[in-house]
């Protein structure tokens, strides 16, 4: 056997090793929404300016959304402190500085 020969199987053994350990790591791998899918979910909470349940969030969004996915994005939106996720839906709570500040000169004081 010559040293093409030899070295052509390790060549294909060695491949073989690397699509099983892909194969692997690709059952382990979690999936992650795309920046567009959470603005979208954003935008549509934004828009509903009251309660809105899970279902009904999804029903309103432009695309489908898995509803994993739906949950990894409520879970980041409510730590960041965006929204509020409570027994009866999900609200949106935040307000931009400038209308903030908008608010304070133009409120009541007691």
């Amino acid at each position: 056997m010559s040293v093409t020969e030899q070295a052509s199987k390790d060549i294909f053994i060695y491949f073989n090793d690397i699509s099983i350990t892909m194969k692997q790591q690709q059952i382990q791998i979690m999936h992650s929404p795309t920046l567009n899918t959470v603005l979208m979910v954003e935008k549509t909470l934004q828009d509903s300016k009251q309660v809105i349940k899970v279902s009904e969030l999804k029903r309103r969004l432009p695309r489908q959304v898995m509803h994993n996915t739906l949950l990894q994005i409520l879970d980041y939106l409510q730590e960041s402190g965006k929204i509020l996720v409570t027994t009866k839906g999900v609200v949106w709570t935040y307000t931009p500085q400038n209308v903030m500040e908008k608010l304070k000169r133009g409120g009541l004081e007691l």
